[in-house]
């Protein structure tokens, strides 16, 4: 059983910070008055205070049956590292050492028959169930919500660790929830395949989690989010397991892969899970343009999206994200060289967009082509690959970036959502402006980004990043407000509330607007049939609270 990967009050490794660019310290003292040129570190974890474990010691008894005595743990450390996603609210009370909710005990199944024996003691002794895998939820997917229940209990999934079949006619890979990212990478590429999923949580975060939240990837625009490459998958349910068999199609009613996938470990724990993986590509082109504006943009890759070019990376950065990414650029000499560049040809306030095409090397140079000659008709400048490959270079380092703004006196908020084509535009200005105002009645001017990061035929998401001065001993309350004015906006507009965040205890109340309360009926009309004493992840999806 490894120690968790992620350090306990933050995102990541150590080794991975380091100080904020002074570029970008220019450009967020300009826009919301910040960094605050304070150091707010955070509080030793023997210092952390948690709620104590009531896990009644007969029931403990029991989970040692079955998992074996040292896979039951109950010590602080390990309660700490299940306690908390890594959402702002989640590290603001981390880093505080104010957890108002924590496991009573973290288990450690070894197997599909233990995760069956844990579930039934679990329903047997009215302890509610937290499935765990990489704890990177940043929608508080993970809280160790008790209710009504005696005890609550974490189960990681992390001794179910390993790629159980790789069929190489079919493009299937059998592979169990507690495979991390980089794992089922190298075991995929040393065969020559590749799963291509990359969502920014890559190396943290593990195929049952991605699964259980609809996840998608950095890469999702050519390779498709993970619930369309779940083929097949084994869930067990304090009802019994769910074994539903791998099928490229069926006609045999409605999917009823589909309604796991994205259930949030509220109808079961997912221990497995059969993928569509694909052949690693003979080469890869990237291509990076810069755009008037972000109408421009976004019009550019409709057309790319809609003419079948099949982009397999797209991202287009809006004003705010595209001076942003500039400010960070090497040099200031550099950053001019660039502005100016783009000024000579009519581009004051740029949006950078980076593409990249995976295939054969003639495939990829043909469709490079067809791609450039879409993007001039929208008024596009072409830089070439060189911004498409820093992108990816420093494609998983955003976070750590969050964690030291949050010790030198800022809060950084992510969300995202998607739209059809015909409201993309103005949703974007709704939600910016939306947040900006948010922000400006509370006396903390935020700095707003966003961009594009996932095409359909219909339309594409959008995601942001906020940028405050912390409310000091309020930032909760910040937090709140934030992300209420952002949610109501993405509603008011048509978007959806979570493209895939997940929905969590965040997004549980604008869930009855999008879905509406039929469907939440239906739901939980399932989970009283897998889950009828109600004990898995209670207060999450369909299980939180309704806001109308």
């Amino acid at each position: 059983m490894d120690k968790p990967r992620m350090r306990w009050w933050g995102w990541g490794e150590d080794g991975h910070d380091g100080p904020i660019k002074p570029g970008a310290k220019v450009i967020l003292s300009k826009h919301c008055g910040g960094p605050a040129g304070v150091d707010r570190p955070h509080v030793d974890l023997d210092d952390v205070e948690l709620p104590e474990s009531v896990l009644p010691s007969a029931v403990r008894v029991r989970f040692a049956e079955a998992v074996g005595e040292a896979f039951v743990r109950d010590d602080h450390a390990t309660r700490v590292s299940h306690a908390a996603g890594r959402s702002l609210p989640d590290l603001i009370r981390l880093r505080r050492g104010e957890l108002v909710t924590a496991p009573d005990a973290v288990l450690y199944p070894a197997s599909n028959a233990e995760v069956d024996a844990l579930l039934a003691l679990c329903a047997e002794g009215s302890v509610a169930v937290v499935p765990f895998g990489g704890g990177t939820s940043v929608v508080g997917g993970i809280d160790a919500v008790r209710g009504e229940f005696s005890a609550v209990v974490s189960i990681s999934l992390a001794r179910l660790d390993q790629v159980l079949d790789i069929d190489e006619e079919s493009l299937t890979a059998t592979v169990q929830a507690g495979v991390f990212g980089p794992d089922l990478e190298e075991a995929l590429q040393t065969r020559g395949f590749t799963l291509a999923h990359y969502p920014q949580s890559f190396e943290f975060s593990t195929v049952g989690g991605w699964v259980a939240t609809r996840s998608a990837g950095q890469q999702s625009t050519g390779y498709g989010r993970i619930d369309e490459n779940v083929c097949g998958l084994r869930c067990s349910t304090p009802n019994g397991p769910v074994e539903l068999r791998t099928t490229p199609a069926t006609a045999a009613g409605p999917n009823p892969r589909q309604l796991f996938v994205g259930s949030e470990g509220t109808l079961g724990i997912i221990t497995e899970a059969t993928l569509r993986i694909h052949r690693v590509p003979k080469a890869v082109l990237g291509d990076s343009w810069f755009f008037p504006d972000f109408a421009s943009g976004s019009a550019a890759l409709r057309e790319m999206e809609q003419s079948g070019l099949h982009l397999d990376i797209a991202r287009l950065s809006d004003v705010n994200e595209t001076a942003f990414g500039l400010a960070q650029l090497g040099s200031e000499l550099q950053r001019r060289g660039v502005l100016a560049y783009l000024r000579a040809r009519g581009l004051t306030d740029p949006c950078l967009l980076i593409v990249r095409y995976d295939g054969t090397p003639s495939d990829v140079r043909a469709r490079r082509s067809q791609g450039r000659s879409i993007v001039r008709r929208h008024k596009g400048v072409n830089l070439g690959a060189v911004p498409e490959t820093s992108w990816e270079k420093h494609r998983f380092s955003t976070p750590y970036l969050r964690d030291q703004l949050l010790r030198e006196g800022m809060i950084v908020e992510t969300m995202e959502t998607s739209a059809p084509w015909s409201k993309v535009n103005d949703l974007h200005g709704t939600i910016t402006a939306g947040i900006e105002t948010a922000m400006v009645e509370r006396g903390t001017p935020a700095f707003v980004l966003c961009h594009v990061s996932h095409l359909y035929a219909t339309g594409c998401s959008l995601y942001y990043t906020v940028f405050a001065k912390q409310e000091v001993g309020a930032e909760i309350a910040q937090w709140k407000a934030l992300k209420s004015a952002a949610s109501d906006a993405i509603m008011a507009g048509g978007g959806t509330i979570t493209h895939h965040h997940a929905v969590g205890t965040d997004h549980a109340p604008w869930l009855p607007a999008e879905t509406g309360q039929m469907w939440l009926r239906m739901l939980r009309a399932a989970k009283a049939e897998v889950d009828p004493t109600g004990i898995m992840n209670p207060g999450k999806l369909m299980n939180g609270p309704d806001r109308l």
